[in-house]
């Protein structure tokens, strides 16, 4: 399943709102079968975050398991940044 991260906003910028998000997509978007991949869509996101992306994806993967999750390239260099930097962690 491939989630446009679009939808959440332009500005994708503070951890409250990733975490809003998240609780958003669990339950109105995301898959009930927990073996079920997930592709995220950066395509149209303006701006976002480090700390909106970790509680993003924090929520994800407590749910699928790291391995089920996967970030869709992008030539947006805030996306770039933010996957690198929580990567890294």
């Amino acid at each position: 399943m491939t989630i446009a991260v679009k939808k959440f906003g332009d500005y994708l910028i503070s951890r409250p709102a990733g975490r809003e998000a998240y609780l958003a997509a669990r339950s109105y978007t995301l898959p009930k079968d927990a073996t079920e991949s997930i592709e995220l869509d950066f395509a149209g996101v303006k701006v976002l975050t480090p700390s909106w992306l970790d509680e993003f994806m924090r929520g994800l993967e407590e749910t699928y398991g790291p391995g089920k999750i996967k970030i869709l390239p992008s030539d947006n260099l805030s996306v770039t940044m933010s996957v690198q930097a929580i990567r890294e962690v």
